[in-house]
């Protein structure tokens, strides 16, 4: 088809001629309403960003000489790391004389790994690497709530404060326990005396 027959059929449609495939040949066109198509191929675009998970490493130092409270202090922030799904590098750093004692860097690992092999796995085993020892824990995936979340509400639940109302039947008139309303007073109406 010619072009200039194409684009007067696009003008009278009231949409667009657009080039699809330019190096083909001939070049192949279509007609649709291309601010349409480019809204669109935005939103999937947006929806396929949304469903990607970014892997976000963190990283939590320590030393070979911590103390247990520190230790604590520290495996709690990697727990609330790997509770939000990020990954954490864990580094020993040493210093000095303590390179000769590499050792207690790799107990210091494997006891971080032990007691938090429940949520996590280690996915780079512990390396030295220079000054520093690493290795990097993943956090397992669950299926589910996450344990410590608050439980959804029940559904038929009465509201709190209003036991009377669900207790007491209603008399004659009577609407939640309250007595009917009396009618309303207009300047048109008579009132009860007739005036």
């Amino acid at each position: 088809m010619p072009t200039a027959t194409a684009l007067a059929q696009a003008r009278e449609l009231d949409l667009d001629l657009v080039e699809v495939a330019p190096q083909a040949d001939p070049p192949v066109v279509r007609i649709m309403d291309f601010g349409k198509w480019k809204y669109e191929q935005d939103v999937r675009a947006k929806e396929s960003r949304k469903k990607q998970s970014q892997v976000i490493v963190k990283e939590m130092k320590f030393r070979p000489k911590i103390s247990d409270h520190d230790f604590t202090i520290k495996r709690g922030h990697v727990e609330r790391f790997l509770d939000e799904g990020d990954k954490v590098k864990v580094t020993i750093m040493f210093r000095g004389r303590e390179m000769a004692h590499t050792e207690l860097g790799s107990k210091l690992l494997d006891r971080l790994a032990k007691d938090l092999s429940e949520m996590s796995t280690v996915e780079a085993a512990p390396k030295q690497d220079g000054r520093n020892m690493t290795m990097v824990l993943a956090p397992i995936k669950r299926v589910g709530p996450k344990p410590g979340a608050p439980a959804k509400p029940a559904a038929a639940r009465p509201p709190a404060g209003n036991h009377r109302a669900a207790a007491a039947p209603a008399v004659d008139g009577e609407v939640d326990g309250n007595p009917p309303a009396a009618p309303e007073q207009t300047p048109d109406s008579p009132n009860e005396a007739g005036v």
